[in-house]
């Protein structure tokens, strides 16, 4: 799974510019700023990545059904985990 990482604690803020983050094309270790937030393509994450943080009390887990993308909130840090589409 590719992992962005959106450094805020602002949900409100989150949510408005979550769909440019998830449209953005970045490069692996690449920085952005969008609105003041600084986004970053922290790199691919392995899927057990997942199911541990999953289990911590302090982050908060959210899923997209339509796009497939799970969202971690923990901190004053969103993390978006996007399937890998796999080439035949």
């Amino acid at each position: 799974m590719k992992c962005i990482s959106v450094y805020t604690d602002n949900f409100e803020l989150f949510s408005d510019i979550f769909d440019r983050v998830v449209d953005s094309s970045m490069e692996e270790n690449e920085e952005q700023e969008v609105e003041g937030v600084t986004i970053s393509h922290s790199g691919d994450v392995p899927e057990h990545y997942l199911e541990r943080m999953a289990q911590k009390p302090e982050v908060v887990v959210m899923k997209d059904k339509s796009r497939g993308l799970t969202i971690l909130q923990h901190g004053k840090v969103f993390e978006i985990l996007l399937p890998v589409l796999e080439s035949a």
